[in-house]
């Protein structure tokens, strides 16, 4: 076992002629290292994207909602109170929801326009850490005032201070006619995600929205859970508990949604986007494990006769089957260690080797106002690493097997007789 260790070193390592053969696999090793490098490396970027993406868009929805399927819930106080008794239930929140046409003097866009209670709310999101402009305090102290996501307020050419009309999905009557009700609004501030949202989402008071849309009641409670993690293990017990209410048994008219029913599909296609990316940079560490079977497969040719000589010395078949199994493993090992090294590396600090690029070249990679970001974001799982280690292993394995068994099979009396 020594003897055969220490020839499938030095054969790998230090033969002092650099045969084709040898060359070749200098570039297998080469090819791994990049191949499991590169794998890490992008897929702890696109963990990091997706963490953005996350925490954006999930800074603004709620972890869940209740709602009834009878219309707008007037006795709300005393479900919140109930809600709030629930362990997994950190706060809850009244909100109405409806949509609007806001238009300005040069343009009209839709809008989702939710009414909010400014101090519950800062229980289920952290909208008043999104403020760009203007103070959400004043929803509630002004009737009438909006806030617009900054995206949407850009396309409206306005800004805090502005007035800007809504017109409402309901229709008033006139002895001039039948026109859509229109209603004036003070922007008194902006807020800004990162994302989408900030051209859709719009907010009022609780009371205004009651007021704009004819509110009786409210449409529903927002509830925080603590993370949006959590959502999995809470649903079932608020469902039971929502159950288990007076009045709920054979009629429930209470239903609850969690934020993956609304933005599922969105993550949804960031995890597959994820898998389909690492399917492709795979076969990258699978053309280096192709490289390895030529390897060794231009070994067994080269050293045919340097093998029948062991053979004849005693050296079994077997014997030479681990010494290029281990010779082919030890090219595949090293590129993986080599190219985990570098990926991790990578993955810890590809912010600032953007960073520096950026400066070397004079360019701005990620601008802001297109990307919503300024930095090139990463977020290394170690479970990635794992994976990618473990699939390039098993690759390298069951490179060496064919080149191994055939360099076994080598008839040493037909190469000395030949040669």
């Amino acid at each position: 076992m020594s003897f055969t260790r220490d020839m499938m070193i030095r054969y790998t390592f230090t033969a002092k002629r650099q045969s084709f053969a040898r060359l070749v696999s200098r570039a297998s090793m080469l090819g791994m290292v990049l191949g499991v490098a590169s794998l890490i490396t992008v897929l702890s970027v696109m963990n990091g994207f997706a963490a953005e993406l996350r925490d954006r868009v999930l800074s603004l929805v709620p972890h869940a909602v209740i709602v009834s399927s009878e219309g707008a819930l007037t006795q709300w106080q005393s479900l919140a109170i109930e809600l709030q008794s629930v362990p997994v239930v950190k706060h809850v929140a009244p909100f109405i929801d409806d949509v609007a046409l806001i238009q300005s003097s040069s343009r009209r866009l839709g809008s989702q326009v939710r009414g909010i209670d400014v101090q519950a709310q800062r229980g289920v999101n952290n909208l008043h850490e999104r403020i760009v402009s203007g103070n959400l305090k004043e929803l509630q102290s002004r009737p009438f005032t909006i806030a617009l996501g900054r995206s949407l307020a850009g396309q409206l050419g306005v800004m805090t201070g502005d007035v800007v009309e809504v017109v409402l999905p309901t229709l008033s009557v006139t002895p001039l006619g039948v026109f859509p009700r229109v209603r004036k609004l003070l922007v008194v501030a902006e807020f800004e995600v990162g994302s989408s949202i900030d051209a859709l989402q719009s907010y009022v008071s609780l009371e205004t929205a009651k007021r704009l849309f004819s509110r009786g009641g409210i449409d529903g409670l927002q509830l925080d859970l603590g993370s949006p993690d959590r959502v999995a293990e809470a649903i079932p017990v608020l469902r039971e508990k929502l159950r288990d209410m007076p009045g709920q048994g054979t009629a429930p008219h209470l239903t609850i949604a969690d934020w993956r029913e609304s933005q599922g599909s969105l993550f949804a296609a960031v995890k597959m986007e994820k898998i389909m990316v690492g399917v492709l940079l795979l076969a990258v560490i699978a053309v280096a494990a192709f490289n390895i079977i030529s390897t060794l497969t231009m070994s067994v040719t080269e050293k045919a006769r340097d093998i029948a000589v062991l053979r004849v010395m005693g050296f079994t078949s077997s014997g030479v089957m681990a010494l290029f199994l281990g010779h082919g493993l030890l090219i595949g090992a090293v590129g993986i260690a080599v190219g985990a090294g570098l990926g991790v590396f990578l993955a810890l600090w590809i912010s600032e080797v953007a960073t520096l690029l950026e400066q070397l070249m004079g360019v701005q990679l990620f601008d802001p106002s297109v990307y919503y970001i300024g930095r090139l974001p990463s977020e290394l799982q170690w479970g990635d690493v794992a994976i990618t280690t473990c699939l390039a292993l098993i690759l390298s394995v069951l490179a060496t097997v064919y080149p191994a068994w055939r360099a076994s099979r080598i008839s040493p009396v037909e190469v000395l007789n030949n040669g």
